[in-house]
């Protein structure tokens, strides 16, 4: 097995198509046949399956396709840090950054830093729902990621507790009793917009409703940002989320923004990455910026960093 096989068997997967592949990777589809069947031989496994539309690999393939990603990116990788050794730290490193969380705070500042020290590294930031974010690490398709969740255990991962948040209700005017905080209980028979359940906030906020006998009572799940400012606007429930997110949304819609109490609720950000795959030096660098920034960045009132 080589490399270059490696490579190509990716392509296919990612076109689902012999003929595309052999057009992108300028080889004659019998060749790339040919490389595709020498590599089925060495694993003895079918990898693809041929449809009417194109292939798609089988459950062998998949397993070949993570693990071929992973290699082909540490092997660039590789290449880089040898043909650089001795002088700037050069390369790609990707970042996620889980929307509506004090991690939007981190992005600009992540930036100028790695421009100002650090400017042959290309970075790369993504920004998309913490299960995605924990799914590509995990795979070796994202460098790092800072999400909630880092008091979890989760296969694969490893994840480096950042600070923790409380929580906040946002509601339309009128909606809530008091002013600046409520109980958990307050809000039994409050309609209430939150993500889906598998989302670490939503577990964060079943399970303290839990610890109080009590269910949150759920009119809608909505991952959408802006369609929750908006749902909330209208006066179709309210919403919990972290202080940083809460405040954001409150003031673009002139909500109501209240501190949960008996019991507060805080929900861990973490810097996660693979606690299998080593960080390429150019990442290692990324994550000590990102370590320095939460420590000495004034991210918003009410976080607590443990640095």
């Amino acid at each position: 097995m080589n490399l270059r096989r490696l490579k190509y068997f990716v392509k296919i997967v990612d076109t689902g198509s012999l003929t595309q592949a052999s057009e992108i990777l300028h080889i004659a589809q019998p060749a790339l046949s040919q490389q595709l069947a020498t590599l089925e031989h060495e694993f003895d496994q079918k990898l693809l399956l041929r449809t009417r539309t194109g292939v798609t690999p089988t459950q062998a393939g998949q397993v070949l396709y993570r693990h071929a990603q992973v290699m082909l990116r540490q092997f660039a990788q590789a290449q880089s840090d040898v043909k650089n050794s001795g002088r700037a730290l050069s390369g790609q490193v990707s970042v996620g950054l889980a929307p509506g969380t004090a991690a939007a705070s981190l992005a600009l500042p992540l930036l100028k830093a790695m421009h100002d020290q650090h400017p042959e590294i290309v970075l790369h930031i993504n920004e998309n729902l913490g299960t995605t974010l924990c799914e590509v690490v995990k795979n070796g398709c994202m460098d790092m990621a800072v999400l909630y969740g880092g008091k979890r255990v989760v296969q694969g991962l490893a994840f480096d507790h950042l600070l923790d948040e409380e929580l906040f209700v946002v509601a339309p005017a009128g909606m809530l009793p008091g002013e600046g905080q409520v109980t958990l209980k307050e809000l039994r028979d409050i309609n209430l917009l939150l993500p889906r359940s598998h989302n670490y906030l939503r577990q964060y906020v079943d399970e303290a409703f839990a610890s109080q006998q009590m269910a949150p009572r759920v009119v809608a799940e909505i991952e959408s940002s802006e369609t929750l400012a908006s749902a909330v606007a209208s006066g179709v429930g309210a919403t919990v989320l972290p202080v940083s997110a809460a405040r954001t949304v409150a003031a673009s819609i002139t909500g109501h923004l209240s501190r949960i109490v008996s019991p507060t609720i805080e929900v861990p950000l973490a810097l996660c990455a693979s606690d299998h795959l080593p960080l390429s030096e150019p990442a290692q660098a990324v994550k000590t910026i990102v370590l320095e920034l939460v420590e000495h960045l004034e991210l918003a009132a009410g976080l607590h960093s443990i640095h």
